[in-house]
């Protein structure tokens, strides 16, 4: 927003404002400089510092490490904007509103020589610079976004690769459990069978034991 504004200024303002006369300039620049304090201006120029800072902070402690020298770079162009219309284009302003009424002035070219070509320089330089933090920021935004795209990429790829790996493992699992199974059920049916045997062998005996006609036949035989 700033960028834009002082672009403005920079490239139809003042450039129309050289073709006025020295009344017209003096006027209309103390009304703009009157105009402009108001909270649409002020907060986004006086909050972005804040707002930059801590953005700087987020991204050094967070994941927005690969675009933080862009944000330092964007809140130190910001800062010397700054200081540029702190320091040059206010005491100018407050300069030209203290020569009073442009209809009372009786000087008015000199006046607006003092304040106009420095001004308008000025401006120029602070509106580079709010512009090349602009780009920085936006820079930073490609940059963060890429890393961001990266790392779910990344995040994809051993996903992926992992999954086969881990359903071979289960399958092997399974099929280590199945063979276990099937092992003890042919033991329990040896078990079984063998069981079987013995009993029909004692239940024999028994017969045998309780009939002994059966084998006095057999010897007289």
């Amino acid at each position: 927003m700033m960028a834009g504004l002082f672009a403005a200024f920079a490239y139809s303002v003042m450039p129309g404002l050289a073709r006025s006369s020295d009344h017209t300039l003096v006027e209309a620049m103390q009304a703009i400089n009157k105009a402009i304090i108001n909270p649409v201006f002020m907060f986004p120029f006086l909050g972005s510092i804040p707002l930059l800072g801590l953005t700087v902070v987020l991204a050094w402690r967070g994941h927005g490490r690969p675009a933080l020298p862009w944000l330092i770079a964007a809140l130190a162009l910001y800062l010397v904007a700054f200081a540029v219309t702190s320091g040059v284009n206010v005491p100018l302003n407050d300069e030209l509103a203290h020569a009073g009424d442009p209809d009372h002035i009786k000087h008015l070219e000199t006046v607006r020589v003092h304040f106009e070509a420095k001004w308008v320089t000025w401006n120029i330089v602070r509106a580079l610079l709010h512009t090349g933090a602009f780009a920085c920021l936006t820079w930073a935004l490609i940059v963060y976004g890429a890393h961001r795209l990266q790392e779910n990429t990344s995040t994809d790829v051993s996903t992926q690769t992992l999954a086969p790996d881990f359903h071979a493992s289960a399958s092997g699992l399974r099929d280590a459990v199945d063979h276990v199974d099937l092992d003890r059920k042919r033991e329990a049916s040896r078990h079984a069978h063998d069981g079987f045997l013995d009993a029909a062998g004692q239940q024999m005996l028994r017969r045998h034991d309780s009939n002994p006609a059966v084998g006095t036949s057999t010897n007289a035989t």
